[in-house]
């Protein structure tokens, strides 16, 4: 031990001294040590430099690559990233390891990864669909050239199988717009087929040109960055020209946000709006048909035998004629949907359609409806919707209290079946009406939901009546027992509303889950979920074949339904707002829509044009209904007022391959001219209702129903509108709801103005015969 300590003692110390002044002293060794080490870190950074430079010039980070070259004054270099990193010093490989770890983890994780690809696309996807709708548009339009160039990135590093994989998933996200250019790049499946390709190539040598706001572009980058997609950020930053636009305006459509490649068309929804569909009328079923003509050729030989004028010859020939419309522009039996055997119903049903239309009167531009205006009072804002069943004898409200109510129109008492009879002691009719109630009033509650109800429609035979709640359900209700028969259940979140077939037995439901859905009264699941839309889906209407569904949704677009494949056929773009209402013509050939943009949009169903747009409301549009010949359309607003408006000039514009919005551009001098005869013109009844020629009051009896609301009908027709004036005319309600002036330039397809009494309209609706229905709830 002495031994080991005198040696210890002799050997010169390794550690430096401490002199009296506290300074470290060092020996020449020790100096030449210290010297050496700072070299060597001062070559680690170098190296580190270059490896960050290198792998931001792998990522195709430009402008960050040449402002480190010139920081740290770096000379462009060939080496790749993998060689650098091995060629680090092996002295560094401590706490400054984390450096090319990092890199290279990255690198390799999301490169290295043949999953890579798939995982960032379907995370940013997920995203993009939980995103603010305000932005959504935007979003979406990045996606796309982040989709295909994702697909070629995993073409060009001889992944096949995956590219074939992400194709498959998620190419439906863009057909609408890119269809022409994604069926193009399905074909592509090899490295060389990316090489060689024109379309390819294009997108390769091009950046890919998007319009967004400055706040959708930098949720964008946030997204990207805090996930590390470092994949997906090479490509928005090689392959995208992103222009970001000033103010707070949100983009309204993903065709206003993607401007595309310079020379390349990138709006494809013309070639998407071209696929085939069947627009005919629904074929007549052979027993009906048979039965009809069985039943007026017997009262007609009746009538004849016993010397009798009959209206039987006469709807003969009308059902004749009706018979050969079928025959020419009537869908074959085996492209209509599957319908349930017909009962005696259908047969009585069709005879009086007969008889409508041989009571009916043609409208047009000359021969405009009468207008018969329900109005609710004592409602307090609680009126959600409203329906009238297509006989006029029902009218249905929807409430925010969770009930239904129902008004008998014909004043008749509603007497329902008792719940507790036995169908085998019913032998003849006076043994049914002895089985209903004995009250005495004319109108219901149906009680059954659990939030408020949303959405109503009345069935064909006035048999049924079909609810849409914020309770997730949708509720069928006989109208024979007034009771709730079957709760459909299926949506995740509200419904807004309902809508029968034209037929019956299937009704579409349209929901704030994004999705409409079709189902079949005898079936407590949906039959088909129409996927799609980017926000709420607000309205839902059927073709008149039933083979077709119509949806109005938040995201501004109208979309056309293919029911029996349950793929979407056409898309409608060019509301500036929500689409809250949607209405077929009865010859299945035009669309109207309309919303919170204030203006109607007319659309040609078979080539998926805009045919016109028609201004002149102040206040959102609540309800369209097309007249019978398909010539006239009525639109309800919260204006206050109901207008008509002259379609038939618009359908002769859809022959042209270019349509043209056309408006009445008025001078100011006009205008006011105008505005001053109608302030002078203006008729005005003593009940202080403006704009009516005639006007008759009727009040369902509070007697009946002392806890009801109020009915008011009235029927009539307006002035001119040149001549017809309120002092609602030309306002808008505020943020607080109170009216103020705007001025609208009005179409000059608009042919009448209707105005009510302090009642926005919540539907119009028109009759077999061309009446015209309004309801709405009075508001002071």
């Amino acid at each position: 031990m002495s031994s080991k300590k005198s040696g210890l003692s002799e050997t010169p110390p390794a550690t430096t001294g401490t002199s009296s002044a506290g300074n470290v002293q060092q020996t020449p060794r020790d100096s030449t040590s210290l010297t050496t080490s700072a070299n060597g870190r001062n070559a680690s950074q170098k190296h580190i430099e270059k490896i960050v430079l290198q792998y931001l010039k792998s990522k195709g980070y430009k402008d960050a690559e040449k402002a480190l070259r010139e920081d740290a004054m770096l000379d462009i270099s060939e080496t790749t990233l993998t060689d650098l990193a091995n060629a680090f010093p092996a002295s560094e490989v401590g706490s400054d390891a984390s450096v090319p770890s990092w890199i290279l983890f990255y690198n390799e994780a999301e490169q290295g990864n043949p999953d890579a690809y798939n995982q960032s696309y379907k995370e940013l996807r997920r995203w993009i669909d939980s995103s603010l709708d305000v932005y959504k548009h935007e979003l979406y339009a990045a996606s796309y050239p982040i989709f295909a160039h994702s697909y070629m990135d995993l073409l060009h590093r001889g992944l096949c199988e995956k590219a074939s994989e992400f194709m498959e998933l998620y190419s439906s996200d863009h057909k609408v717009f890119h269809s022409k250019d994604i069926g193009v790049m399905a074909t592509l499946k090899t490295k060389h087929h990316v090489e060689e390709n024109e379309l390819a190539k294009l997108y390769r040598e091009n950046k890919y040109g998007i319009r967004m706001t400055r706040v959708g572009f930098e949720l964008l980058l946030s997204f990207l960055q805090d996930h590390h997609y470092t994949l997906l950020m090479r490509t928005v930053n090689q392959h995208l020209n992103i222009r970001t636009i000033e103010g707070t305006a949100p983009i309204s459509s993903e065709a206003e946000a993607d401007v595309g490649i310079t020379g390349h068309t990138q709006n494809q929804l013309d070639h998407f709006n071209s696929q085939e569909v069947l627009l005919g009328s629904a074929p007549l079923d052979p027993f009906v048909r048979d039965e009809v003509e069985r039943t007026l050729q017997s009262e007609a030989d009746r009538r004849v035998k016993d010397s009798v004028s009959s209206e039987a010859v006469g709807l003969l020939n009308v059902f004749s004629k009706t018979k050969q419309d079928s025959n020419v522009n009537g869908l074959a039996p085996r492209d209509a949907i599957p319908m349930p055997p017909p009962r005696g119903i259908e047969v009585e049903q069709q005879i009086a359609s007969l008889k409508a239309v041989r009571k009916r009167i043609s409208l047009g531009p000359a021969a405009l409806p009468s207008v018969c205006m329900y109005t609710l009072h004592n409602a307090n804002n609680a009126l959600n919707c409203a329906a009238v069943s297509e006989d006029l004898s029902l009218l249905a409200g929807g409430f925010s209290e969770s009930y239904i109510k129902i008004w008998s129109l014909k004043r008749e008492p509603l007497r329902g079946f008792a719940s507790n009879f036995y169908p085998a002691l019913v032998n003849s009719m006076d043994d049914a009406e002895a089985l209903r109630d004995k009250t005495t009033d004319d109108c219901r509650k149906l009680v059954g939901h659990s939030g408020p109800v949303f959405g109503l429609d009345i069935s064909f035979d006035s048999k049924y009546l079909i609810s849409a709640s914020e309770d997730k359900t949708a509720r069928l209700w006989s109208l024979d027992t007034f009771t709730n028969v079957v709760c459909y259940k299926g949506h995740n979140y509200p419904i807004w509303d309902v809508s029968f077939a034209p037929q019956g037995f299937y009704f579409a439901t349209a929901s704030h889950d994004r999705t409409a859905r079709l189902w079949s009264c005898d079936h407590i699941y949906a039959l088909r979920i129409f996927a799609g839309h980017l926000s709420d889906v607000n309205c839902v209407r059927f073709h008149p074949n039933s083979k077709y569904v119509v949806t109005g949704s938040c995201d501004k677009t109208v979309r056309l339904w293919d029911v029996q494949r349950g793929s979407c056929v056409r898309v409608f773009t060019g509301h500036t707002g929500s689409v809250d209402t949607v209405a077929v013509s009865p010859d299945g050939r035009i669309m109207a829509s309309a919303g919170e943009d204030q203006t109607v949009n007319v659309w040609d169903l078979g080539s998926g044009r805009r045919m016109d747009t028609l201004t002149g409301h102040t206040g959102p549009v609540y309800s369209l209904a097309f007249s019978q010949e398909g010539t006239l359309l009525l639109s309800g607003s919260a204006d206050e007022t109901v207008r008509a408006w002259n379609v038939k000039r618009s359908a002769s514009a859809s022959e042209h391959p270019i349509i043209v919005n056309r408006r009445i551009e008025k001078q100011t001098m006009q205008q006011d001219e105008e505005e001053s005869g109608l302030r002078e013109g203006g008729n005005q009844n003593s009940n202080g209702t403006t704009g009516m020629d005639h006007q008759k009051e009727k009040t369902l009896s509070p007697a009946a129903h002392p806890d009801a609301m109020d009915v008011d009908a009235g029927e009539g027709k307006t002035a001119d509108k040149h001549k017809s004036g309120s002092s609602s005319e030309g306002k808008k309600r505020d943020a607080a709801g109170v009216w103020k002036s705007k001025r609208v330039p009005e179409s000059d397809a608009l042919l009448k103005t209707w105005r009510t009494k302090s009642t926005p309209v919540y539907n119009v609706t028109m009759s077999k015969r061309n009446l015209a229905v309004a309801i709405g709830a009075f508001s002071l």
